[in-house]
């Protein structure tokens, strides 16, 4: 096996160890943002703690490109005797090294945030966290390493790891439906008139604009019709594919 065939499955399990706690733990709990653990004021602003949330999934987005990418170049081995088991294997390897990763510098080293904020006891959290998806699939991965496997069946562990990048990515593109302030980009091209249209449509409050008039902070009175301001111009909506729209945002700084 080449060391891109390894890498491949080395880095969409790492970009999927960060797709599942940006999901989980950003979006569908709540417990944390990224930088969530951070008492200077400046980061108490919910727009930078979604502009951080942005960019992480930005960078989620790059690694998973790359896996993907070292994935289509080494498509010639998957036929290959074990290469579905290691294929598999090394996933779980980047899927749990993520989690120690993100466990000993975010939670420990740093503190930018912890498993979950809101507890007397975040390090209970943070172990049951760092254990069970930290070093269970690592260790899991690595005993997978030995076994053995005469067959190649890579092209199907391939294709299972493309598909749940993709879900996977397109699902951290949505909204959280229980925050009713959100970041909405609208683009270069929309006009004053669209973005209020927008916001009435979905009876929302205008609270605030950067300096080019591309990125809006909204209130909504709903905040489970945030996905619908996709219906009325926008192209980028809460803490989803910000990647552009945190760059707008910053640039009025």
């Amino acid at each position: 096996m080449s060391s891109g065939y390894h890498w491949s499955g080395y880095l969409l399990g790492f970009a999927l160890g960060g797709f599942f706690d940006g999901i989980l733990l950003h979006q569908i709990l709540q417990w944390h943002h990224l930088l969530a653990g951070l008492q200077a004021h400046a980061f108490s602003d919910i727009r930078v703690q979604i502009l951080a949330d942005g960019l992480f999934h930005a960078l989620m987005y790059l690694i998973a490109a790359l896996g993907l990418l070292l994935l289509w170049r080494t498509r010639g081995e998957f036929a290959a005797a074990r290469s579905d088991r290691w294929l598999f294997a090394n996933a779980l390897i980047g899927f749990g090294v993520w989690h120690v990763v993100d466990s000993v510098f975010s939670h420990w080293i740093t503190g930018i945030h912890r498993i979950k904020m809101d507890t007397a006891n975040p390090l209970v959290w943070d172990l049951i966290w760092f254990a069970t998806f930290g070093i269970v699939p690592l260790v899991l991965g690595l005993l997978m390493r030995r076994g053995s496997h005469d067959e190649g069946t890579g092209h199907i562990v391939a294709s299972v790891l493309a598909a749940a990048v993709f879900v996977g990515g397109a699902w951290s593109a949505i909204p959280p439906r229980n925050v009713s302030q959100v970041m909405v980009y609208f683009g270069p091209a929309a006009k004053a008139e669209t973005v209020i249209a927008a916001a009435a449509a979905v009876d929302a409050r205008l609270i605030w604009s950067d300096r080019s008039g591309e990125l809006w902070a909204l209130d909504l009175s709903d905040p489970s019709r945030s996905t619908a301001l996709y219906k009325h111009g926008a192209l980028f909506v809460g803490n989803s594919l910000l990647a552009v729209g945190c760059l707008s945002w910053s640039r009025a700084i």
